[in-house]
């Protein structure tokens, strides 16, 4: 009887443990895309057509779809963008769609927590909405597809393509703009962080002492207005570092008044330690 059970116990663990695993009807797809100087990211699942009628049967006209099959399809800007002549923060959204015969109504939405279409439609929540006429293509396409295509710097298309379907809608990316701004930042010169972060970089890799000091000092001489504790401390170290300790030791004592200040207990500590090391 006991052996009985045990072999019962085994059968019963194994058949719990064991998953058959079996493709999914409509596998799910990642595309990652930069456009310009904006990243984008779609995520959809894939139907297949399988001898069905899919627009105007599988996917019926005038009706809201999911565009897709399973969880929302989602797309994601790491930027604002323009998508028809609607600006569109960055973010995530779902897209959904209304087809028709002759156009498709493109709706990016800000809530994509939904599995299907909302149970409640929100109109505050459509962020942009495009109608695209529907091109015929002289082929079939088995597998529902959704990509970005015919990239420029300033945009590119997201394209639906499904049977003989073919949908177009542009958009737009900010990369003037954001190309401007990183020229008029370089042009203007490097900012107090950009000569700490290269001072500190050099002190801790032990590299050329004489650049990480003329980049602290710069540093410190353009925050002078409203100096930093963690930026002395640094310097002080620097000096410390090429033997000049008597100035080490002065502008450790800035740091650590400022650190006081700021209630700063661990810069407190640290300076004080180092001004009682290089004092002996």
């Amino acid at each position: 009887m006991k052996k009985l059970l045990l072999t019962c116990f085994l059968a019963a663990g194994i058949s719990v443990q064991a998953q058959i695993e079996t493709p999914q009807p409509s596998p799910s797809a990642k595309v990652e895309q930069t456009v310009g100087l904006t990243n984008v990211t779609l995520e959809y699942s894939r139907p297949a057509m399988r001898g069905r009628k899919i627009f105007g049967g599988l996917v019926p006209y005038g009706q809201l779809w999911r565009t897709g099959a399973n969880a929302n399809t989602k797309i994601t800007f790491s930027d604002d963008v323009t998508i028809g002549e609607t600006s569109v923060k960055a973010g995530t959204y779902a897209i959904f769609t209304k087809p028709t015969a002759q156009t498709w109504e493109v709706i990016i939405y800000s809530d994509a927590s939904n599995s299907g279409t909302p149970q409640e439609w929100d109109d505050t929540k459509v962020a942009a909405k495009v109608v695209a006429p529907v091109n015929m293509m002289p082929y079939k396409t088995e597998s529902f597809t959704i990509a970005i295509d015919n990239l420029s710097s300033g945009g590119a298309d997201l394209t639906f393509s499904w049977d003989k379907t073919y949908v177009v809608v542009p958009f737009a990316v900010p990369t003037g703009r954001k190309t401007l701004a990183s020229i008029d930042k370089v042009m203007a010169g490097p900012q107090a962080g950009d000569y700490f972060s290269a001072a500190k970089y050099f002190l801790d890799e032990g590299k050329d002492m004489d650049k990480a000091k003329m980049w602290i000092d710069k540093a410190v001489d353009m925050t002078k207005d409203s100096p930093r504790f963690w930026y002395l401390r640094l310097q002080s170290l620097v000096y410390a570092k090429m033997g000049n300790k008597v100035e080490a030791v002065k502008i450790a004592k800035e740091s650590m008044a400022l650190a006081e200040k700021a209630g700063n207990k661990d810069y407190v500590k640290m300076n004080k330690d180092s001004i009682k090391e290089w004092s002996m």
